[in-house]
């Protein structure tokens, strides 16, 4: 269901040489994970790894083939695809293989490509290379079946199933300059199968997760590794049973103890995301047709009921937001380095003062703050940030008094100009009454205030620094000529819903420690423009996130549109698992309809947006990562959305 498939990784006890054993532990632990669509064993995992020269021994080599028989037969109750490590004689030669069943047959058989033979490891005294293989299939009686089929062997099988794609390399392969895997990705599998034997050493572990999550990224797939546990042979070696299961360079899960032996882990995929940055990566394309001249790969097709609901992935509310607070504050303050260092270019080749508007809210605040600390590092007095406060019709005392604690513990040239009188002339002079509160009366105030900037930035022969963050942008939740406009955009890069982090993150940091009640006043103050009259009591009135919808919703929808090309469909049903305990189906429907409408509509001022630098994967800049034409329709989009409901 909207491409997720479901992996399991399975690390069974060994008794080394006892195919009977081992096979009855195969098969218990295919019934325990008999809700994934495709379960991987570790190397040679039907006789043991270190069995050593016992791999000549004919009893071993057909106790193998029995288990295998065995082990396939068991799959015809369940719809899983089974990848088995074991021993073959193939051709005259002994091969350390990896056996992919399903339904009953054996569909195909990788062999191990690079066979180790340096420091604790001899394969080469038993196993032969698929690069010496001379036959690409054997029949299946020749591993005992009743039924006779060809059986494709060779390190150039991909396995199709109903759809899904997936690849098989053994232990060492990984290791390689160049592994197996990176080829057969290349050729179209999605996922890749590591039947493995790593030894335990001191820091291998780290060294094996960074390997398979670095080879998931690279090779843009799924990748799951699974390790022979602690009962195999400990004549000169521990074995930890290592497993982990990542997605396009993460880790999605992997087993907690360093030696380990006697389970299971699985996991979802969402092949969505990995389809999606294939498509987009022309890198990738590109290798194939580099790398892929003149190599032939078998495709083996299969029918398998794959269906996994993504119960076990897990959907973050906040795709941007780090959930731990140590990687949370460390993505901040990586982000406000990033934006100083954007602005501190910009800044040193312009010259002149840095001015802002300051309103008492989130974003100017980061802005301002950002401001403030580029002019620290360019050795700047902080009078070369100009910020001013613009009060008008919606400022209530809260964010008027907090704007100006704020601009005089940095330190900032701070300034107060009022602009009711302005906008009360404009309103006469359109001919729109002061009480009619509609959309021409917030803009009003809105152009007004970014005039003001713009001229008083003439008059210095400074620049506007610009406040609006990255939702706001998405959602044209700014004024055309008014908030839309500045010389730099620092804040372009940042989703709302991580706006309040940032700041956060710098009162951890101590960065501002004169500013640090005001910083965590604003934190606390609800997100409004303040473009209509306070209430009775002086209170902000108008709130954003009534008017457009939950920043956090929106900021969700934005990420899976933009990062992964979701449809409708896939990204509600992946918003009804995030917030099921905050909104309900009709709720995220209705702010879903909402945003594509806002998203679609409002390109005319992504358009013509100000230079700002890009801080994540999602980015809008006209110039940079997001090309939409203006006039584009989101009939289709919304028909999606209307059969939801």
């Amino acid at each position: 269901m909207f491409d997720f498939i479901r992996l399991a990784c399975a690390v069974p006890d060994v008794e080394v040489g006892n195919t009977e054993f081992n096979t009855q532990e195969i098969i218990k632990y295919i019934d325990i994970n008999k809700d994934a669509d495709i379960i991987v064993f570790p190397e040679l995992s039907v006789t043991g790894y270190t069995c050593a020269d016992l791999f000549f021994q004919k009893t071993l080599i057909d106790g193998a083939k029995c288990g295998l028989r065995r082990i396939a037969e068991t799959t015809c109750d369940t719809d899983s695809a089974v990848a088995v490590g074991a021993p073959l004689i193939i051709g005259g030669r002994l091969y350390n293989c990896a056996v992919m069943m399903s339904h009953g047959r054996v569909d195909g058989i990788a062999v191990k490509t690079f066979i180790p033979t340096y420091n604790e490891y001899y394969e080469k005294r038993w196993f032969s290379s698929a690069a010496e293989l001379k036959i690409s299939s054997i029949s299946s009686d020749e591993l005992g079946f009743d039924k006779e089929y060809d059986i494709p062997v060779g390190g150039n099988l991909i396995f199709n199933y109903s759809g899904v794609k997936v690849g098989v390399e053994i232990c060492e392969d990984l290791w390689a300059p160049l592994p197996p895997s990176t080829l057969l990705t290349l050729a179209g599998a999605e996922v890749i199968l590591n039947l493995s034997a790593s030894n335990e050493t001191i820091m291998k572990r780290k060294y094996r997760t960074e390997l398979v999550s670095q080879q998931s990224a690279r090779s843009i797939c799924a990748y799951a590794y699974a390790s022979a546990g602690m009962t195999e042979s400990t004549t000169d070696l521990i074995f930890s049973g290592h497993s982990l299961i990542c997605e396009n360079g993460g880790v999605l899960c992997q087993n907690d103890s360093l030696i380990d032996g006697g389970y299971s882990l699985k996991h979802d995929v969402d092949l969505g995301r990995i389809r999606a940055d294939r498509a987009e990566n022309k890198t990738f394309g590109d290798s194939a047709a580099f790398y892929l001249d003149g190599k032939d790969f078998v495709e083996i097709k299969k029918n398998l009921k794959l269906e996994s609901d993504g119960g076990l992935y897990e959907i973050k509310k906040l795709p941007f937001v780090p959930s731990a607070k140590k990687d949370r504050i460390e993505r901040c303050m990586d982000i406000f380095r990033m934006q100083v260092a954007g602005l501190k270019k910009r800044a040193s080749k312009i010259g002149g003062k840095m001015v802002l508007g300051v309103s008492g809210g989130l974003d100017s605040t980061l802005a301002l703050l950002v401001c403030a600390e580029t002019a620290r590092q360019l050795g700047r007095d902080p009078s070369d940030v100009v910020a001013i406060t613009l009060p008008c019709f919606g400022t209530t005392k809260r964010t008027h008094s907090n704007a100006w604690e704020l601009m005089q513990t940095l330190g900032v040239h701070a300034m107060e100009i009022d602009i009711k009188e302005a906008c009360t002339l404009h309103c006469r002079d359109i001919g729109h009454p002061t009480d009619q509160f509609d959309v021409t009366y917030e803009n009003i105030q809105a152009r007004e205030r970014t005039q003001v900037l713009m001229d008083y930035a003439c008059k210095l022969g400074g620049f506007v620094v610009g406040t609006g963050d990255l939702s706001e942008l998405a959602l044209g939740w700014c004024t055309y000529n008014a908030d839309h406009m500045s010389m730099y955009g620092v804040n372009c890069g940042v989703p709302k819903t991580l706006v309040r982090w940032m700041i956060s993150a710098l009162i951890d940091y101590n960065v501002f420690p004169e500013s640090t009640r005001v910083l965590e006043d604003i934190i606390d103050t609800p997100i409004s423009p303040e473009l209509l009259p306070p209430d009775a009591d002086g209170n902000i009135q108008q709130e954003t996130e009534e008017i457009i919808g939950p920043y956090a919703l929106h900021d969700f929808f934005l990420y899976y549109l933009l990062r992964f090309g979701f449809s409708p469909s896939k990204i509600f049903f992946l918003a009804k698992k995030a917030f099921k305990e905050d909104f309900d189906s009709e709720t995220i429907l209705k702010w879903l309809e909402v945003f594509y409408k806002r998203f679609f509509t409002q390109q005319f001022k992504r358009s013509c947006l100000p230079d700002g630098v890009k801080i994540g994967s999602v980015c809008l800049s006209p110039r940079g990562d997001w090309r939409m034409p203006s006039d584009a329709s989101y009939k289709i989009w919304i028909d999606e959305i209307e059969k939801l409901k």
